[in-house]
């Protein structure tokens, strides 16, 4: 066993933890299907979110971690239940009023109110498509349709005529009294109209493989369950398309964790055997509430692509998926500088512990060095001390601080357009300054005087012990209130990173300046 590998089954990782699952669940043999199976699933009525990117980069964590420690091979599923009935007319869709004659009709026989593909649920596979694809995912994709089309379902759908009943008990105990009235495991679609229909069967005939059902006029239909005339209800859907693909893992949200035993006995019902799974916590807004794409109250990954890179939102991803996490705009810079701090301590770390590391589990073993001379929080701090419109406004900084240009860093480059873009947008308008105590003003009047009579190297540490310094002197305790002070009064923020490592950036004059525009600001 090689070193890696070794210590890939020791990490405490969670995505080896995980991975460790699969290893355990074929330690006798290896699956007869020759592949390890990993699924994600998709519900094509809107468009890709954050939540699907998480899903999606969890999956392929638990996925690379296993490739090092197994040499089965692997396969990655993105399934899209485009087959569902379109049961309300998205807001935001051109075209809309047309929408409504085809309300509870599958999303692939719904008209593209875009008008450039075949259907509104082609449309939406389609931007599922890009947006993995634009982050580089390797997957497969499955359309519902096609499966129940091409009969990639049909083995499925006839063994559970032949286990109607089984299903049924295991269903009607999920259900209040009313819905068990008229409740069928079985969506059959209609002949005439197209529509989905949510129906009770009349009569499920095993052997020939149909039931039998009234429409809403009363009008008996009896049809195949094969040959996409027939889909499953979206519970029983799990289970049947574990049991049908033969999956071997697949991750979702805390709010299927009560259903998840439903999915996991009517796959077993099937013939199949359950999946391993990972549930993960949802997303809280900054005050704490869960996360709804119909409230609004979260960021979208437009928002984070706004104003920092796809890894950052990968480390987010990556860390603590059992917690319920907050997910709003101030995490981001957070997540960047975190993010870095990875990369810079990769290049140093043995192994065991490049294997616990998140940016193995973003990059694998391709993990980049960050060039990163100056931390994105302190880049937001220059932003909002010169007003910064452009990064080259930051630039103008930089170079004097650091062997740095655009072209040499050019992960720096991006970092400062994406730290002017966050304090525009971010910052600006929220800006509050506050006029300082007497106390902060004595103590602020001479850190500028020091400043200005600096002989010293420009070093943030050693400008970082006179900032101290000047703080003690003046009384302040704790001395974090000198610190708070000084980004409140000068910067219109409560926090910032070192104030030292901020003046050697600025320059020592210009912090200065800025200190005595802000006391004569006051005045």
């Amino acid at each position: 066993m090689s070193d890696l590998r070794e210590a890939a089954l020791a990490s405490k990782a969670w995505p080896f933890e995980e991975a460790r699952k699969l290893v355990k669940r074929y330690q006798k043999a290896p699956p007869e299907k020759g592949h390890v199976l990993f699924e994600t699933g998709y519900g094509p009525s809107g468009l890709p979110h954050i939540g699907t990117f998480g899903e999606v980069a969890r999956t392929t964590m638990v996925r690379r971690a296993f490739e090092l420690i197994s040499d089965i091979p692997t396969r990655l599923i993105c399934f899209s239940d485009d087959m569902d009935g379109m049961r309300k007319v998205p807001d935001n869709v051109p075209n809309n009023e047309m929408l409504h004659e085809h309300l509870q009709k599958p999303l692939t026989s719904v008209p593209d109110p875009f008008g450039e593909f075949e259907s509104f649920g082609h449309h939406n596979n389609a931007m599922l498509r890009r947006f993995l694809d634009s982050f580089g995912f390797e997957y497969e994709f499955a359309s519902a349709t096609d499966y129940y089309n091409e009969g990639k379902l049909d083995e499925v759908l006839l063994r559970a005529c032949e286990k109607y009943d089984a299903i049924m008990e295991v269903m009607l105990k999920s259900l209040r009294e009313e819905r068990q009235q008229t409740y069928s495991c079985f969506l059959p679609i209609h002949p005439e109209t197209g529509r989905v229909l949510y129906v009770p069967m009349k009569h499920v005939d095993a052997k020939e493989g149909t039931v039998t059902f009234d429409d809403e006029t009363g009008r008996e239909w009896t049809l195949p369950v094969t040959g996409g005339k027939v889909k499953f209800q979206w519970k029983p859907d799990f289970g049947a398309r574990w049991a049908a693909l033969d999956v071997d893992y697949e991750m979702y949200g805390k709010d299927h964790s009560t259903n998840g035993p439903i999915y996991d006995q009517i796959c077993r019902i099937l013939g199949g055997r359950a999946p391993e799974h990972f549930v993960f916590e949802l997303f809280l807004d900054e005050n704490g509430q869960k996360i709804s794409k119909s409230k609004g109250n979260g960021i979208s990954i437009d928002d984070w692509l706004t104003y920092a890179t796809p890894e950052s939102l990968s480390l987010f991803m990556y860390q603590k998926p059992r917690t319920a996490k907050r997910l709003h705009f101030d995490v981001i810079p957070k997540m960047v500088d975190e993010y870095h701090q990875h990369l810079r301590a990769y290049e140093g770390q043995d192994t065991a512990a490049r294997l616990n590391n998140p940016g193995h589990h973003i990059h694998g073993h391709n993990v980049p060095a960050s060039d990163m001379e100056v931390p994105f929080a302190m880049l937001l701090n220059l932003a909002s001390a010169a007003g910064a419109e452009s990064k080259d406004v930051l630039w103008g900084f930089i170079r004097k601080y650091a062997d740095a240009t655009p072209e040499t860093h050019p992960g720096l480059d991006a970092a400062a357009a994406y730290a002017v873009r966050y304090y525009q947008d971010r910052v600006k308008p929220a800006k509050t300054y506050r006029a300082p105590t007497e106390q902060e003003r004595a103590a602020l009047d001479d850190l500028s005087t020091r400043l200005r009579g600096w002989d010293g190297a420009v070093d943030a540490e050693e400008l970082q012990s006179m900032i101290f310094a000047v703080g003690k002197e003046h009384g302040f305790e704790p001395l974090r209130d000198w610190f708070t002070a000084i980004y409140e009064v000068l910067l219109g923020a409560s926090q910032g990173p070192r104030f030292g490592g901020f003046a050697a950036l600025f320059g020592v004059t210009e912090t200065a300046d800025l200190i005595d525009a802000a006391l004569a600001r006051e005045a």
